[in-house]
């Protein structure tokens, strides 16, 4: 017959179920705390990759934004397995994409993380923080070129008529649709623009885009007149007893953002009885295809533009050719 347990052994095993909960807790907290520390030490080492290609390449803020939110989506992810993001393996890295590929993602949007993940693991081999490239061996998906969806010269005279100018910021809205179809500019350059860059005398814009590239755009005519109009009244009227540099600001005096431009256009687009599902972009692509469909050169429209690469504007010519295809057929005999 065996001895009954002292009385130290019996209070050990009630110590243990007792504290069995806590040691586990402990342990998880531990863990969480371990996986904090490491996307904290991994979102250092991305802030540090966007200083290092902001410095060197003076990419925008909206190209680093995307870069910051492709890699701490991948290091939150790699961070669950207990994985640094400067760590990770070719295997850690298709599984992330094909993750992301069950659950919709489309073709051209793996395509951008995937150049995001290729720059960063670049530069860390560069700073010496490992000595291969889990990227290198990874596939671009195939992404079919898609023509930018344009506007006909009708539509967008009914966009330009949308607003109502009696108000001062219909007025601003218009001043806007004007000159953004006149000149081609981003949305990001036209709701950025400062009154310095507005050159009345010698009718031009300047500007600095992509790359910190500075381009001069004419202005014609049309635009000039409602731009000047704008700035001798209905700005005036918004600002009151404020000031601001910026060209085109809120009743609140500040900057517009993207999202509430893309509204002003989705708004008038109704209004003007556009039936085509419309991108930010849709005047700056008109501006191109309209000009090439009256015989532009194309690396005029390529300097117009900003484009960096004569191939980005290209695509505008098989908008052009597509146009007349189908005037060809609307209007010849035999079409």
């Amino acid at each position: 017959m065996l001895p009954a347990p002292g009385p130290n052994a019996i209070n050990s095993k009630c110590r243990l179920a007792m504290d069995g909960p806590i040691l586990m807790d402990t342990m998880t907290r531990s863990q969480s705390e371990k996986n904090g520390k490491q996307a904290m030490g991994s979102e250092e080492l991305v802030d540090r990759f966007l200083d290092a290609i902001w410095m060197e390449r003076g990419l925008s803020a909206n190209t680093l934004g995307a870069y910051r939110a492709d890699l701490m989506t991948l290091g939150r992810r790699l961070s669950e397995r207990n994985i640094a993001i400067e760590s990770a393996e070719k295997a850690d890295l298709l599984d992330f994409i094909a993750g992301r590929v069950e659950s919709g993602a489309k073709p051209r949007s793996t395509a951008r993380q995937l150049s995001s993940f290729r720059r960063f693991f670049r530069y860390i081999m560069r700073e010496g923080l490992r000595d291969n490239d889990p990227t290198a061996d990874i596939e671009m998906p195939r992404i079919g070129r898609s023509l930018p969806k344009t506007l006909t010269e009708d539509e967008v005279d009914s966009l330009l008529q949308a607003p109502n100018t009696e108000e001062p910021l219909g007025h601003r809205d218009r001043a806007m649709l004007e000159l953004l179809y006149a000149t081609g500019l981003r949305v990001s350059e036209l709701i950025n623009l400062k009154q310095s860059q507005v050159n009345f005398n010698q009718g031009v814009l300047r500007i600095v885009g992509k790359g910190d590239r500075e381009r001069l755009i004419p202005l014609g005519d049309e635009a000039q007149r409602w731009l000047r109009d704008f700035i001798d009244g209905p700005r005036m009227e918004i600002l009151l007893e404020r000031q601001t540099d910026y060209l085109f600001p809120t009743r609140r005096g500040d900057r517009m953002t993207r999202q509430a431009f893309w509204h002003i256009i989705k708004r008038y687009a109704q209004k003007g009885g556009i039936g085509k599902k419309l991108s930010p972009h849709s005047l700056r692509h008109a501006f191109a295809t309209h000009l090439l469909n009256r015989g532009a050169d194309l690396r005029v429209v390529q300097l117009l533009l900003g484009h960096s690469d004569l191939s980005t504007t290209q695509i505008y010519t098989h908008v052009a050719r597509e146009r007349l295809k189908d005037l060809h057929g609307q209007h010849h005999p035999r079409g």
